[in-house]
């Protein structure tokens, strides 16, 4: 059997070559056993036929055996020649015809080198989307963040503003005054607080 592989036949046929070949010879084979069993039985039969005959069944099988083998055997070489036909004139793809769907190759033909770099720029191409999928969830991240922060300034201008209406409310109507007016009660608060603590040490001391 060949052993070239012949990948484009394969692709055109669905199967290689060589296979091909090695069913027909299967198949060969298969079908001289059987006609030589065929045989056989239509001699034994004939010998039970004729009378006092001194050929024996095992002399038939022998007989049958070598046959066999002397048919093999020219089958084989023509084989031989018959294989090496097929595969090259009738099996094979001409070096210059091109299957449709690789006519592109036609129009668009490049060179090993120009291969080499075309995949290296695919490589590039991939290592770049990589690299702005990192960015893009990077971003996505930043822009979940973003919300956050967006959120707790939307809840610090919403206290701003309960802050300015509780001035409104006092007669001040300037936020900073609100402020102001905030900042002033809270140290009074403060104060307050510390006289309770100092005085509560003072009375458990007593």
């Amino acid at each position: 059997m060949s052993v070239d592989p012949m990948t484009y036949e394969a692709q055109f046929f669905g199967f290689t070559p060589q296979t091909c070949m090695l069913r027909i010879y299967i198949a060969f084979q298969d079908y001289l056993f059987e006609v030589m069993q065929a045989v056989e039985q239509v001699i034994l039969k004939k010998l039970d036929g004729i009378p006092n005959c001194e050929i024996s069944p095992v002399q038939i099988r022998k007989c049958t055996e070598k046959f066999l083998c002397f048919m093999k055997g020219r089958f084989d070489n023509l084989f031989v020649k018959m294989e090496q036909l097929f595969l090259q004139w009738i099996l094979r793809i001409p070096p210059n015809i091109l299957l449709p769907e690789d006519k592109s190759q036609e129009m668009h033909p490049y060179s090993e080198e120009e291969f080499h770099l075309l995949q290296k720029e695919i490589e590039q191409l991939q290592e770049t989307y990589k690299t702005e999928l990192c960015t893009k969830q990077a971003l996505l991240a930043e822009l979940e963040e973003q919300k956050i922060v967006q959120a707790k300034l939307k809840q610090t201008l919403a206290l701003f503003d309960e802050l300015e209406n509780v001035g409104r409310a006092h007669g001040t109507s300037d936020f900073k005054e609100s402020l102001v007016f905030l900042v002033q009660n809270s140290r009074k608060l403060q104060n307050i607080r510390d006289n309770v603590e100092k005085e509560s040490k003072r009375l458990k001391i007593s």
